[in-house]
């Protein structure tokens, strides 16, 4: 029997227990193998320890982070702002999501306010894209799979696009049952305490997460706490009406009809200092 695969692949350490931890430990609890990839190291997340001290300590605290929820923890690819849309790092992505093949696969946002986090987007949806591409060379070499896969995206951070406009999911996924252990996966990256606080106003980054979390489930109208999520278009990944993360978490998701969202929009979408 084939294991049923979930992957989140995003940009630094810590942004995938912002936006996708929840979803990806509900998939885990549905019987989906999970997998965790940080693009970059985290090299330029200190004010004090020098850059690759401070990557060593992110290192080890992704993986403990991954172990607290079971997660297979895959090695970084590049150093932080070195996140390019470009071949060399392509092939690498690409090449972990050969190896893992999963049906799932979360990211960021197509749009965000950074582009480490866009660029991340971009090589994760082109890899898996190529995943069955014997003409593409991806290093190290794997051979290709042709398993679908359903690409999925993230709200950006504040639910809201670089040119501040607002953006709603096309569905929510309740992370009411595992807020906690989101709160507790963040905890293993203590070193963002004080680096989220001096650079991005964010005093108290356990309750940032919790705060994101509640606001998305306040733009749901359904949910205490939630993650949001847009499905990619379905043309080289999958047959069109393929959503594998429905029917896992049917029980914990919501899905927004047009209709649903009020004229006062935008007050569900209140900047998070991210």
């Amino acid at each position: 029997m084939t294991t049923k695969t979930a992957m989140a692949i995003a940009a630094h350490p810590d942004d995938i227990e912002f936006l996708m931890a929840g979803t990806l430990m509900l998939l885990r609890d549905a019987g989906y193998q999970i997998h965790y990839l940080n693009i970059a190291s985290g090299c330029c997340g200190s004010m004090t320890l020098p850059r690759d001290e401070i990557a060593a300590v992110r290192h080890q605290e992704a993986q403990a982070a991954c172990a607290a929820i079971g997660a297979v923890h895959h090695e970084s690819l590049c150093d932080d702002l070195e996140i390019f849309y470009d071949k060399p790092l392509l092939a690498k992505v690409a090449s972990v999501v050969r190896q893992v093949a999963p049906e799932i696969l979360l990211t960021h946002s197509p749009a965000d306010y950074m582009e480490d986090h866009t660029n991340a987007c971009r090589l994760a949806v082109t890899a898996a894209f190529t995943r069955g591409m014997p003409n593409f060379p991806v290093d190290p070499d794997r051979p290709i799979v042709t398993q679908k896969v359903t690409v999925y995206h993230a709200q950006p951070y504040g639910n809201r696009d670089p040119l501040r406009q607002l953006i709603w999911p096309d569905c929510f996924v309740d992370t009411s049952s595992v807020i906690e252990q989101k709160v507790q996966m963040l905890a293993c990256h203590a070193s963002q305490k004080d680096w989220l606080d001096q650079t991005q106003g964010v005093d108290s980054y356990l309750q940032a997460l919790k705060d994101a979390d509640r606001e998305r489930g306040e733009m749901s109208g359904v949910y205490e706490f939630a993650e949001g999520w847009r499905r990619h278009l379905h043309a080289g990944f999958c047959d069109p009406d393929d959503d594998p993360l429905s029917i896992a978490l049917k029980r914990f998701l919501h899905r927004r009809e047009v209709d649903e969202v009020p004229s006062g929009g935008d007050a569900f979408a209140r900047p998070l200092g991210r």
